[in-house]
């Protein structure tokens, strides 16, 4: 059934390339749902960027759809539905709790390339695919660990899965590997999106005695808050810097346009496959953007520019060990890199992270 999915999907693309504007009708339906509006900042804005790049690159070969404001709930399933039944070959669920209210539809639909952000499950026409937004967290962090003068860190933490606890960890190695005196404090909020408890945890952190302050949630209050209070922190998923440019160290910033307009192009020709996809600084979809280069160091700005191309080289990644939990156990041993399933799995804080994790 997959193959001759996808030779359809091939043929189409064939023929809009060269068909006439009256043969507008066949050109293949490429959906975007989106959890929130795209604004101008954050996790769905950084989506919809990706999606423009691609609307860009194919022109009118293909024709997107956008669906903002929709809830990880039942109402998703409604809105996967009705754009597979109105005939979109490929439908991106660009947020976690979609997964499996997409999944039963694409059960329903095996015509559509169904694709899920962040997953971690698979049907013949349903994929997966994410970011690795801990590597910028790890540049992020030996930045802030130059830029701290309290050697307390803070991080506004939205949901307690794998994706945020990996992110709390590897900002904190990064700072540690070059301040081993930084400790990182965290305040779970239990949201995505939620600027008023976001803003209440970064001042509490600050209140704590956090000087430089990171988030794995989708506003940009953390930064905003940093820049009234006068300390520093960083962009997430974008480029936040007008938010605070006074407090801004950098942003850890995704392009997804480089995966769009890849799996597009996969599904266009037919060579699309299931297998999860998972990108990096290698292939330039998350880096560590818009470095304020006036409020660090040049040592900083030297060893962030060094581990980028540790990174992007591919022979090393931020969770190679010998990596300690907080109790000072091993839970890598030297010479050891965590696969990915185990980095999807990830359960437990490093050595420097405070507190313990919610229940």
């Amino acid at each position: 059934m997959k193959k001759t999915i996808l030779t359809a999907f091939a043929v189409a693309a064939a023929c809009g390339a060269a068909a006439p504007a009256a043969q507008a009708a066949d050109v293949p339906g490429v959906a975007f749902v989106y959890l929130g509006n795209p604004g101008d900042a954050g996790w769905t804005f950084a989506h919809d960027q990706g999606s423009r790049a691609a609307e860009a690159k194919f022109g009118n070969r293909i024709k997107i759809t956008r669906v903002e404001n929709v809830p990880e709930s039942a109402d998703s399933e409604r809105v996967f539905r009705d754009l597979a039944t109105k005939g979109n070959k490929i439908i991106f669920g660009t947020s976690f709790g979609y997964q499996d209210f997409q999944l039963k539809v694409a059960k329903d639909f095996p015509d559509t390339v169904f694709l899920h952000a962040t997953g971690y499950k698979k049907a013949p026409n349903f994929g997966t695919y994410d970011v690795r937004m801990y590597q910028g967290a790890y540049l992020a962090g030996v930045a802030a660990g130059y830029a701290t003068k309290t050697n307390t860190l803070g991080f506004v933490a939205s949901v307690p899965i794998p994706e945020v606890v990996r992110n709390i960890n590897a900002y904190t190695l990064g700072a540690r590997s070059v301040n081993p005196k930084v400790h990182t404090k965290v305040i779970w909020i239990n949201s995505w999106f939620d600027p008023g408890k976001e803003k209440q945890a970064a001042e509490t952190l600050i209140g704590q005695g956090a000087d430089v302050l990171l988030q794995n949630t989708d506003s940009s209050a953390t930064l905003a808050t940093a820049e009234a209070k006068k300390v520093h922190a960083f962009g997430w998923d974008s480029d936040m810097k007008k938010f605070g440019p006074d407090a801004h160290l950098g942003s850890v910033a995704a392009d997804w346009g480089v995966y769009y307009s890849a799996v597009i192009q996969q599904v266009l020709d037919g060579k699309w496959t299931n297998a999860p996809v998972w990108w990096g600084i290698p292939q330039k979809a998350v880096d560590l953007a818009d470095i304020n280069t006036g409020a660090l160091p040049p040592a900083a700005v030297k060893d962030v520019a060094a581990k980028r191309e540790q990174l992007a080289s591919g022979n090393w990644d931020v969770f190679t060990g010998p990596i300690k939990d907080q109790t000072g156990a091993v839970k890598i041993p030297a010479g050891k890199t965590l696969t990915d399933p185990e980095l999807q799995r990830l359960n437990w804080y490093v050595d420097g992270v405070d507190g313990s994790l919610p229940k």
